[in-house]
């Protein structure tokens, strides 16, 4: 039934003339590279990054990937050396970050466990 509407909806807003002028008319989709994010929180990573949030642990996660391709494709020595180096930088930073990440999270479940076993008894 939803999916018959949708349809009807959309039908009516072509015969009104309503898609015509919609920006990115008649070029290819820009689709996006998700694949650095587990597939449960793509959507909440969208939503985020429509609202001009990206976490910095994505974003780092990301350029690491993006690294790692370029290692893979790089011939050059000195190159190689420079992205190595960057890769091992960002790496270093995003595994900082999980561990800080980790101890904040094991830190205020030690703070308010007490509490929260006690609604449960």
């Amino acid at each position: 039934m939803f999916t018959w509407l949708a349809e009807q909806r959309i039908t009516e807003a072509i015969d009104r003339g309503e898609l015509e002028d919609l920006p990115g008319k008649g070029e290819p989709l820009q689709m996006e590279d998700l694949s650095h994010i587990p597939e449960d929180l793509r959507i909440a990573y969208k939503v985020m990054k429509n609202a001009g949030y990206v976490p910095e642990e994505l974003t780092l996660r990301g350029e690491c990937l993006q690294l790692e391709d370029l290692l893979q494709a790089c011939n050059d020595p000195g190159e190689k050396q420079r992205l190595y180096k960057q890769l091992n930088e960002k790496t270093v930073r995003l595994r900082m970050m999980i561990a800080e990440r980790r101890l904040t999270e094991n830190t205020a479940f030690q703070q308010y466990e007490p509490a929260i076993s006690g609604r449960f008894e």
